[in-house]
């Protein structure tokens, strides 16, 4: 029999995987009480089966919360007082802090608790996100089978609760803090006039600095002669209008790297002293 799965909720990335889930004629429930119209539609749209709450919970063999992190907790109150059967898997698949997932998990006790992060772009038009995994290997392996032959690819990272919200964390730090920085960038080429300029620099480049591992250890060399750099660059945004404190911020983490410029260091050493500096 194949099982049934009960999404909350689906907005543009939940609807597109319950579509996914759908193309595999697996039975995708989800609740429309209080949902918007624009929701009902899109869950219309990927063939997903409306029901109450309760029943879905019921029903369910698998529950999936993929909702906006910050009503995670709320969701997942909402399933535990709807009593979650001991052999139903719930995929907690918003990226969370270790102690907030450790509280969803006890919250549902007993049953069992996944941990999982989506990376990528909705499934349609050709795109393919990652869904990866973490905690008991037959509940992740369980889950991951689910979107076998899918456009959604589900990886396992490990038994331990947290991997997957941790490594979907910390890749958005990156993401998110490159986006914020190359829109201050812009601003601030634009008030001096010299964008076009910035582009042109910015297009010579076919790689993302989060792939260069090797030069982390010259950004440590390089820290005494860079902090400086980046605080005169604050000192620019802010003259020009625009908020400086991520650049600033950015000066004094370099800084905790200023003692070891000048000694020769490893991948490893370099990330060390980096987290040893602020202890």
């Amino acid at each position: 029999m194949a099982p049934v799965v009960t999404l909350l909720h689906p907005g543009s990335m939940g609807a597109a995987v319950g579509a996914q889930l759908r193309s595999r004629g697996i039975t995708v429930l989800w609740c429309p009480e209080g949902r918007s119209d624009a929701t009902r539609r899109r869950a219309h749209e990927a063939g997903l089966e409306g029901v109450s709450l309760a029943d879905g919970i019921r029903r369910a063999d698998v529950v999936l919360s993929l909702c906006a992190p910050g009503g995670a907790e709320d969701v997942a109150e909402l399933v535990a007082v709807n009593g979650l059967a001991e052999g139903t898997v719930f995929v907690e698949a918003n990226p969370l802090g270790p102690a907030r997932l450790s509280a969803v998990a006890d919250r549902l006790r007993p049953a069992t608790v996944v941990d999982g992060a989506v990376v990528g772009s909705p499934p349609v038009g050709g795109k393919s996100p990652f869904l990866f995994l973490a905690g008991p290997g037959a509940a992740v392996e369980r889950v991951a089978g689910l979107f076998d032959g899918t456009d959604v690819e589900a990886r396992a990272v490990g038994e331990e609760l947290g991997q997957a919200s941790v490594l979907k964390l910390i890749y958005s730090a990156y993401q998110k803090t490159s986006r914020l920085v190359a829109a201050l960038a812009y601003g601030a080429a634009d008030a001096y006039g010299v964008t076009d300029e910035l582009l042109d620099i910015a297009g010579r480049r076919t790689r993302s600095y989060l792939v260069e591992t090797e030069y982390l250890p010259k950004t440590a060399d390089r820290a005494w002669r860079w902090a400086p750099d980046l605080a005169d660059a604050a000192d620019l945004l802010a003259a020009a209008g625009l908020p400086a404190q991520t650049v600033r911020a950015a000066a004094e983490t370099l800084e905790r790297w200023s003692p070891e410029s000048g000694r020769p260091l490893d991948i490893a050493e370099a990330l060390r002293s980096l987290r040893d500096a602020g202890t």
